[in-house]
């Protein structure tokens, strides 16, 4: 096969062909985000001539040591230089396909397009679509926000200019830019459902799907507290000043700041993308008229056991003072709700599988649930999943745990780079048809219903219908139930408390 070229409203970009599907990698979507630019919105990308090589990924966002979860290198290079993406398309010229737009997770700190977990190649050549992968701004550079900047959420601003991309281009590669989804897992998912709520992305998009995440926005007050903060600890003469601090500087901040509290820059209520909370403006509709795929992992927050040496020999009188810093109230009550369901499964009550349990409810389905109920009472395709699959690390102990669902929906499982995390064989394959399938159906129609997967019925009317994916996938009304709405009375209504 020839080297494909594709013109680009920018100018030409050559990739390679690989088993039927056209890759090209490191587009640039937006001018470079540095100097001037940076704590400011994107600027459209500059032309090139002739045909700009798309064989290799581009740098990845500046982070600090550690964010990438292990699966980009520790010697990839970054740069403020890093809004590019990546796409993958069938080579058969069949006309205009769905396009999938990827949103990488990372906590808004960390990550990268290029992690191996993200590769397109399988979806778009599987699904008949194409697929795309963004780099955006992370840590302070993408979220640091104050009234002296105009605003923050710098990074929400990229990916809203990755999606203006993929509508002038989309055409080009193959794709429908009628027909964009998109998906994204973790502050990913996040980011998508910020989307749903933000004002100049409606248009771009015309589905979602939110894999373990839910919409959250620090005030503008505790966000500017945040900046002040890292003016001093830069020894920057202002927050203006930020803008002429070295990168190295700035990372160096992030992580002095970091062992102070649990997460750093995070979207905000900054008075320019967002006025008031986003899962307030999604109350009132916002969405409407966007179907949306939400759903979580059983075990999400097993993932960050090895980080917490002591979170795998609890006492009672530990768990008990780690849920009294979380939730609001109600701690027995959820001991005891928590100790009798799981009793009932014939699973363990010890303290530390307790704790593991009612984290991944407090910190990630409560809040997936609360944006479905938000979603579904103004948009009736809405649709949730409940991912059980487990791991075989740590000798099957991590359970179906955080990000483990990302590559049996991308296809990447069993890889060479994931198979140790995801597992592999016939049933893992299965699996990833099945969800492949799915989340194809879902980007081409609005509806996740497949022959394998049966029908997925959408959420609400008081019964909670969940499509539970696994080696046999199944839906079950309101899947642990108890737990979750024993929970949700004891977490905050607006986001889960974040406690180092």
């Amino acid at each position: 096969m020839t080297t494909p070229i594709v013109t680009t409203t920018a100018g030409r970009v050559k990739g390679r062909a690989t088993d039927g599907v056209l890759e090209f990698l490191g587009i640039p979507y937006a001018a470079p985000a540095g100097g001037a630019r940076r704590f400011a919105p994107p600027e459209p990308v500059g032309s090139w001539t002739g045909a700009r090589d798309s064989l290799e990924f581009g740098p990845i966002a500046p982070q600090q040591p550690g964010a990438t979860a292990g699966f980009v290198p520790p010697d990839t290079p970054q740069d403020e230089d890093c809004l590019s993406l990546n796409v993958w398309t069938p080579a058969a010229d069949d006309g205009a396909r769905p396009v999938m737009v990827w949103i990488h997770g990372g906590a808004f700190r960390g990550g990268a397009s290029r992690s191996p977990l993200y590769h397109g190649a399988a979806l778009a050549g599987r699904g008949d679509v194409v697929v795309v992968t963004i780099n955006y701004r992370l840590g302070a550079l993408g979220f640091l926000a104050h009234p002296d900047l105009g605003g923050g959420n710098w990074g929400l601003l990229d990916q809203i200019e990755a999606l203006r991309w993929v509508q002038a281009n989309a055409a080009a590669f193959g794709g429908d830019p009628s027909n964009v989804t998109v998906f994204g897992e973790s502050a990913g998912a996040g980011s998508v459902s910020l989307l749903l709520a933000a004002g100049p992305a409606r248009g771009l998009f015309s589905k979602a799907m939110v894999q373990s995440g839910a919409p959250m926005g620090v005030p503008l007050t505790t966000a500017a507290r945040l900046a002040e903060a890292v003016v001093e600890a830069s020894g920057a003469s202002s927050v203006e000043g930020l803008r002429r601090v070295p990168v190295e500087v700035l990372l160096k901040a992030q992580v002095e700041l970091d062992r102070k509290q649990a997460m750093t820059f995070l979207p905000s209520v900054d008075g320019a993308l967002f006025d008031r909370r986003p899962i307030e403006i999604l109350k009132e509709g916002a969405a409407r008229g966007v179907p949306v795929v939400v759903g979580t992992n059983r075990d999400e927050w097993k993932l960050w056991a090895p980080a917490d040496p002591h979170s795998r020999d609890l006492s009672d009188g530990g768990l008990r003072r780690r849920l009294e810093r979380r939730l609001t109230g109600g701690v027995d009550e959820v001991i005891e709700v928590f100790t009798a369901e799981r009793s009932a499964r014939d699973e363990s009550t010890r303290p530390n599988d307790l704790w593991f349990a009612i984290e991944s409810e407090r910190f990630f389905r409560v809040p997936a649930t609360r944006l479905a109920d938000a979603l579904e009472s103004h948009e009736q395709r809405t649709f949730v999943y409940l991912f059980t699959w487990g791991s075989p690390a740590m000798g099957g102990w991590l359970g179906a745990c955080h990000g483990l669902e990302i590559a049996f929906a991308l296809g990447t499982q069993g890889r060479p780079e994931t198979a140790a995390f995801t597992g592999k064989g016939p049933e893992a394959d299965r699996l990833a048809g099945r969800m492949m399938d799915g989340w194809v159906a879902f980007a081409r129609t609005g509806d996740p219903s497949t022959d394998e997967l049966g029908r997925w019925p959408r959420y609400g009317g008081g019964r909670r219908p969940t499509m539970v994916l696994d080696r046999d996938c199944r839906v079950e009304e309101a899947p642990m139930e108890g737990e979750r709405a024993v929970v949700d009375r004891h977490t905050s209504p607006h986001e889960p408390r974040l406690v180092a």
